[in-house]
Order: C-alpha cells, then structure tokens, then sequence
C-alpha cells in the first residue's frame, strides 16, 4: 500500500511540475522554472522507483538499468539547478565563471543539463519495457516511455557540436522554448497516465502476479 502511495505522489509531482514548467517557460520565469526542474528530478526518482518495484523477475535488467539512469538524471538535475538558485544568483562572479555556471548562458551547466534528460530518456526507455500493457492506458503508456528513449540521442550529442553557442550571449532562444514546450505536451501525459497506472493497483509485489 506504502508503494502505490510514494509511486502515485511520485506521478502526481511529475504531472505538476511539467505543467507548471511549460507555465514557467511562456511568462518567463527562470527561477520558477529551476525550481520546478529541481521538483520534477524528485517526483520522477518516486515514480521510477514505482515501476521498478512492480517489475518481475523477466525484467529486472532493465528495471535496474531505468531506476539507476533516473538517480543519475537526478543528481545532475539537481546540481545544476541548485547552483542557479544559490551561487549563480546570489553571488558575484567573473564573466568567465558566469560563462560556464549560468545555465541561461549555454556554458558547462547547460551541457550537464542536457546530459541529465538524455540520462531521463534512457531511464524511461528501459522502465517502459517493463511496463506491461494491460490495459488501452497501460499500452499508451508503454509506448510514450519507450519512445521518449529517443531523445538520449539528441540530448548527448547536440551539445558537442555547438549549437547552442549563440546562448553565451544572453540570447534568448525562441526556437529552444518551443522545443520544451513540445517536450512537455509529450511528458505530461507519462505522468497522468502513470498516475492512473498506479492508482488502479497495478503496483505488485515483485514476483507475483507475473
């Protein structure tokens, strides 16, 4: 009972916080926005953590590779964002330290950012094949989770060839906020249909009902 409850909070933050990133992204609001990435790191570790219990004992490669990415998309989530909040806007810094700490200048964090989605990407892609479709929203889900796997590929290698160069400026990517904006009306259903997922029972005890 204890694990559907953290698994469906879990789902619930992650639904919240896309939403509320997506908000975040028109007004804009940059501290906002950091504040709910760092959110969205911690609700999606208690969702993935769902569907790793839940796994049986055919998928527990891959409901240990998914649980292990999610930790680590965590970390470096959180470490990026947690130095925009503090040290990036509290402190007096060089504008070499601001090139390479300030996430809006496309520098070291920016990079480590990206990383992190593409380590979210993989985390859902192996979760996703431990999902079993028994129902049409399970089947939806599956599908989304394993899917979404595709962006590890252009979060790890867009930052080698520097593309997001023009950001050391200051300049403000329209095409980059549409493209989270789309990132977000894909990930938002994930997150509503694992709460769904988990609210229906679905959460079982490793092993049974397998």
């Amino acid at each position: 009972m204890m694990d559907r409850i953290i698994a469906k909070a879990g789902s619930l933050i992650v639904a919240f916080s896309v939403l509320l990133f997506a908000v975040c992204l028109l007004i804009p609001f940059d501290f906002g926005s950091y504040l709910v990435c760092m959110l969205l790191a911690i609700g999606y570790v208690m969702m993935a953590a769902g569907f790793s219990c839940e796994s049986g004992p055919e998928h527990q490669v891959a409901a240990r590779a998914g649980m292990a990415f999610a930790v680590i998309y965590a970390v470096l989530i959180l470490l990026v964002y947690f130095a925009q909040t503090t040290t990036v806007r509290l402190d007096t810094m060089t504008d070499q330290a601001v090139r390479l700490l300030d996430y809006s200048r496309g520098g070291l964090m920016f990079s480590y950012d990206l990383l992190g989605y593409g380590m979210m990407a993989l985390s859902t892609f192996f979760l996703g094949l431990t999902v079993r479709g028994r129902s049409r929203a399970d089947r939806w889900l599956k599908r989304l989770m394993i899917v979404h796997g595709i962006f590890f590929f252009g979060c790890f290698i867009m930052p080698m060839t520097g593309a997001f160069s023009s950001l050391s400026d200051g300049e403000t990517s329209v095409g980059g906020v549409i493209a989270l904006e789309c990132w977000c009306a894909y990930f938002l259903p994930v997150g509503i249909l694992a709460i769904f997922h988990f609210r229906c029972g679905r959460l079982a005890v490793r092993g049974k009902d397998r």
